[in-house]
């Protein structure tokens, strides 16, 4: 038996609590792991919460993304007592996930723990780290350079948000910070940020093309903020966008696009291949300061995870929610 938060939707309703659950329950996998870290992203609020239609199939444990150590392995590329690190690939909607003390999944999902992290510094990074990497990675392979101008980072506050701004301000980039939460300034700036500004600015309905800004963007809201982002991009600029906390609707023209060359990064955290994983967390083991991690995470327990769930919906958390799921 182990602890894990178990999601339900039955004639009682839709609920999300700690329980005890048999080993034998477990999806089918090569690779069982015992679980030392998750995290609370996004998804997992709408997943513990039922705001969102995030979870597939019931009962479900949530949890996006872990770190942990091999129990067992039927797979070549993994055996008992490796560490290893998951993100994405579905767990946590379609398979159990890692707020769980153990879990089974494809050897596929996984990939080593990468090399300068402890387990809760790789959580620390999580997905919204690691999604942040790959944002800043397709504004590199866009050609963006420091002497381009202003980047504009939205959702500022939350964890991509907080990695984007942090990353970005390493690599010698001017980052303005877009932010619901203007008393997280000071938090903002320390990250990196030059200029904190209020959402309200981005978040109403605006014209298909308005002043030039911004030369690139680090989008995790959607709806009007990103199409305003859009319409204030340079020419020739990028917008790399991976979230809809604001929604998912994309009310914008084509304006932006064929009359400035803006190009739009959609950016895929779920299904990236080993490979580029690997690739983005070497960036991050050379940009991560790991004080940074300690400003940007804090840690909770596996039983506070149902209550942060709808603080984070509530958007009354700031960065990373580490969850120790032993404790």
């Amino acid at each position: 038996m182990f602890k894990a938060i178990l999601v339900n939707k039955d004639d009682q309703g839709y609920r999300a609590e700690l329980t005890q659950v048999d080993e034998a329950n477990l999806p089918e996998g090569e690779v069982k792991v015992k679980v030392l870290y998750s995290t609370l992203n996004y998804k997992d609020g709408l997943a513990i919460t039922g705001k969102g239609p995030v979870v597939r199939s019931f009962p479900m444990v949530p949890g996006i993304d872990f770190a942990g150590e091999v129990v067992e392995s039927s797979s070549p590329d993994f055996k008992a007592g490796d560490m290893v690190l998951l993100n994405g690939w579905g767990v946590g909607e379609t398979h159990w996930g890692g707020l769980s003390q153990m879990a089974r999944v494809k050897a596929d999902w996984l990939i080593p723990l990468p090399k300068g992290f402890t387990a809760k510094q790789a959580l620390a990074i999580g997905t919204a780290g690691y999604t942040a990497m790959l944002c800043v990675m397709a504004l590199q392979s866009h050609g963006l350079k420091p002497s381009d101008g202003e980047v504009l980072v939205t959702g500022a506050a939350g964890g991509v948000g907080s990695f984007a701004i942090a990353l970005l301000s390493k690599l010698g980039f001017t980052v303005v910070a877009s932010t619901g939460r203007l008393s997280e300034a000071s938090y903002l700036k320390q990250l990196g940020a030059a200029e904190v500004m209020d959402r309200a600015a981005l978040s109403a309905p605006g014209k298909p093309l308005a002043k030039e800004r911004w030369a690139a963007v680090v989008d995790s809201v959607g709806s009007h903020t990103l199409a305003n982002a859009c319409a204030q991009t340079k020419s020739d600029g990028a917008v790399a966008a991976c979230g809809l906390a604001q929604g998912m609707d994309f009310p914008s023209t084509v304006a932006p696009f064929i009359l400035r060359g803006v190009t739009l990064y959609g950016i895929n955290s779920v299904t990236v291949p080993r490979a580029k994983r690997i690739a983005a967390y070497e960036q991050l083991s050379k940009l991560v300061d790991l004080k940074t991690l300690d400003e940007i995470s804090h840690e909770i327990n596996l039983a506070d995870a149902v209550s942060y769930a709808e603080k984070l919906m509530a958007g009354n958390l700031r960065g990373r929610v580490v969850v120790n799921v032993n404790q």
